[in-house]
């Protein structure tokens, strides 16, 4: 199955920033109710945790998704094929939407912003996560753009009201392996004398960045698995936003 996901849920290596990206479901559900949308699913594995809390839930990703079983259980729960920008919904269509790690693979985001800004009802809210650029520890290909807290701000600004920016931080154990991340993508990047990564088009180094990125999380894990597998969605956790924090995570409300 092709899917736009960099992060599998099934792969143990990628266990670190699997969980990671569960803190911003964990997050939105304590939020959300009614009718709710989700741009960029992926393989589906946070509808389990958001679909309780809604009376409609509507998933769409650019690739076809084969929800997991856990969400097949739900009959309010959709899903759509479909790229993005635009959305193919009415004004003031939904109470809430969610969009994890997505908006930093869109070319247009201001076009994104404004569209997801059109479909929500009056109060509705946007809750967005991305990752934080000054915490990347070298140039990802996939994305188009990574923004700092003050970046994100500003471009969710330009149509909400409204804008709660925090940031996912994680405890002693997540710090750890983050160091020992950064060591080990450090040994890889030094022979990049003439910093290519970030000289040539990104599309050039997607194949090459998937082969040393999953072979530097398998490194990882070989050298401590306990410490990929220890490390769960409760070792993150959310406080207001800094160039210090692994993720932005915006409260946006119409």
């Amino acid at each position: 199955m092709q899917t736009a996901e960099r992060v599998s849920s099934h792969d143990v290596s990628d266990n670190v920033i699997y969980q990671r990206h569960l803190v911003a479901y964990n997050f939105a559900a304590q939020l959300i109710g009614g009718t709710v949308l989700e741009v960029g699913c992926g393989e589906g594995y946070g509808i389990n945790i958001l679909a309780p809390h809604a009376a409609q839930y509507v998933a769409i990703d650019k690739y076809q998704t084969q929800l997991p079983q856990s969400a097949q259980g739900f009959a309010h729960v959709s899903f759509a094929q479909l790229s993005v920008p635009p959305l193919p919904y009415s004004d003031n269509s939904f109470d809430f939407v969610a969009s994890f790690q997505v908006i930093e693979h869109i070319e247009p985001d201001v076009e994104l912003v404004k569209e997801i800004h059109r479909v929500l009802k009056p109060g509705g809210k946007l809750i967005l996560s991305t990752p934080n650029r000054p915490m990347s520890l070298t140039r990802n290909p996939w994305h188009v753009r990574e923004y700092t807290p003050e970046e994100l701000t500003a471009l969710l600004q330009q149509y909400f009201t409204h804008v709660n920016m925090q940031g996912v931080y994680g405890n002693e154990k997540v710090m750890a392996y983050y160091e020992q991340n950064k060591a080990s993508v450090r040994r890889f990047t030094r022979f990049d004398l003439f910093n290519l990564q970030y000289r040539l088009p990104r599309q050039l180094l997607q194949i090459p960045y998937d082969l040393l990125n999953r072979l530097n999380r398998r490194l990882l894990l070989n050298q401590n698995q306990q410490l990929v597998t220890d490390i769960g969605y409760a070792d993150y956790y959310t406080a207001p936003a800094t160039h210090t924090c692994f993720d932005l995570l915006a409260v946006a409300e119409k």
